[in-house]
């Protein structure tokens, strides 16, 4: 990492507190600790070495990624690693199984069109992979939708060459609401694991992981019966939505994009120069608008062009002036963060910016990327 002036660095531009970060890791990592759980974070929302380096040195377990890219660049960082997407055609594959020798290889997957390749691949290659069995706990996207479905799933992992069963995964993404509402929902998703546990034990089966989770629900982690690790990702940041959620307060927020204030003329607002190429249009847990200022937080971004970011002045007495710049907290931290091409961090007085080697999805081939494109 490079030290800047942050008065030279050009807007917009997504902005890490660094020391915000490593007390968000202290904290996930005590909360896993204290309830016997392993924490291994989904680098999705932040894509950076730096960042899974820091999470691990706080106690993570692991890592959780999403894309072959990003499994290739955090196998440099560490031996314990879960692919939780399943790796469709002979590319992915080969790619996937070219990995280390030495690592850990873990993927969630959820129909026999993928673990048959998979199998097949790996053992091609020389090498084993463990198998997680996903599970649809709600959400309604990817997951096998039945116990019944786990257990023969579980079972074919086991009898072909190349994978083994290891255990479980599942996502309850769907439990985005207040944490204050959130108990009936954690208790039906509990409901269906206990379920899914108890049927693959009885079958000779016992899964050595149950990995799941989520940062709404990341506090209650320990509610879903029997899980193993969490792999929670946007808590190392946090957002608008996990402030909404009740999960983070204003001082865990370590992630803003700064942005500079490029027009007055329309009366009622302002317009900076973070569109959605720096925001992203996602709404989540947000009621219209697409972010909201760090500092004033009745300000909001009530419309996104490409570059142009639209506040609300209707509810402050601030005036802005052209020139000004002002920190956004996004609604989706993730999305916002893989539209950088780097970050600007703040470590007390230092600043440096932070590279992202895991964004995009061209071929990580030592310490340089070459494009597949």
């Amino acid at each position: 990492m490079s030290v800047v002036d942050p008065a030279a660095v050009e807007t917009p531009i997504g902005c890490v507190d660094l020391q915000r970060v490593r007390s968000n890791a202290k904290k996930i990592a005590s909360y896993a600790e204290e309830h016997g759980l392993k924490w291994r974070p989904h680098i999705k929302t932040h894509k950076s070495r730096e960042i899974a380096r820091l999470q691990i040195d706080a106690g993570a377990t692991g890592i959780t990624v999403a894309t072959l890219r990003e499994a290739e660049v955090m196998s440099t960082v560490t031996q314990d690693l879960l692919l939780a997407y399943p790796p469709v055609g002979g590319p992915k594959l080969k790619r996937l199984t070219q990995l280390p020798r030495e690592l850990d290889l873990k993927v969630a997957l959820d129909s026999a069109q993928v673990l048959e390749p998979l199998a097949a691949a790996s053992t091609s290659a020389g090498r084993r992979v463990g198998i997680l069995i996903e599970r649809d706990v709600g959400l309604g996207r990817v997951g096998v939708q039945s116990v019944e479905e786990v257990v023969q799933l579980a079972r074919l992992a086991q009898q072909l060459d190349g994978v083994d069963f290891r255990g479980l995964m599942f996502y309850p993404g769907q439990i985005r609401m207040a944490e204050v509402e959130q108990d009936a929902h954690v208790r039906e998703v509990s409901t269906l694991v206990e379920e899914m546990t108890i049927a693959l034990s009885a079958a000779g089966l016992v899964p050595e992981i149950v990995s799941g989770g989520s940062t709404p629900t990341l506090w209650r982690s320990h509610n879903y019966g029997g899980i193993t690790e969490i792999r929670s990702g946007s808590s190392i940041f946090f957002d608008l939505e996990a402030l909404k959620v009740g999960v983070a307060s204003h001082d865990d927020l370590a992630y803003t994009v700064l942005t500079t204030v490029v027009s007055t003329a329309v009366h009622g607002g302002a317009v900076v120069d973070a569109g959605s190429k720096a925001l992203s249009k996602e709404v989540r847990s947000a009621e219209g608008d697409f972010g909201v200022l760090f500092d004033r937080p009745e300000v909001t971004v009530k419309a996104l062009n490409e570059e142009h970011g639209v506040l609300d002045l209707s509810r402050t007495d601030w005036e802005p002036t052209i020139g000004e710049q002002v920190r956004i907290i996004p609604n989706h931290v993730c999305v916002s963060v893989n539209l950088q091409d780097s970050l600007l961090a703040q470590d007390g007085d230092t600043y440096v910016m932070l590279n992202l080697e895991a964004r995009g999805r061209s071929l990580w081939v030592g310490e340089s990327a070459l494009n597949t494109h």
